[in-house]
């Protein structure tokens, strides 16, 4: 174990990211701070300091415990990182999945299924499923 780890490297390690070039372009895209400074992903880190990383919508705070660049096992991730998130971020993404559209803004792509009951209600039987017959003459397309 060294004194120093790269930050991409350390955050792919402590299973922050799934991978190392998320972790690298998360940083790139400044959603990672340290000591509310934006940084690069070869920064090194050490002991002690507080890692933010902006998840929208909520910014997750890590202590560094330990410096490593190699991935550990889940149940070791006590003895690398202490997670100092603030609660009322996590009040915030409780709110979030309370309220049902984490991603997805009112009335952007297809309905969910609550929004077409309540469409097809509101157009009815009568013209949602009407029987109408549209047959074409081809001398309706002729020139």
């Amino acid at each position: 174990m060294s004194a120093e780890a790269r930050v991409d490297k350390w955050l792919w390690a402590a299973r922050i990211f799934k991978t190392r070039s998320i972790a690298a372009n998360a940083i790139k895209n400044g959603r990672v701070t340290i000591g509310g400074v934006n940084v690069k992903p070869s920064r090194m880190v050490k002991v002690g300091e507080v890692v933010s990383v902006r998840k929208p919508p909520v910014t997750f705070s890590f202590k560094i415990l330990k410096t490593i660049e190699q991935r550990v096992g889940a149940k070791l991730l006590s003895e690398i990182y202490e997670n100092v998130t603030p609660e009322e971020q996590y009040q915030l993404l409780e709110m979030n999945r309370i309220s049902g559209f984490v991603d997805r803004q009112k009335g952007t792509g297809r309905p969910t299924k609550k929004e077409r009951r309540v469409l097809d209600d509101f157009v009815g039987p009568s013209l949602a499923y009407s029987e109408f017959d549209f047959d074409f003459d081809d001398d309706d397309f002729d020139n």
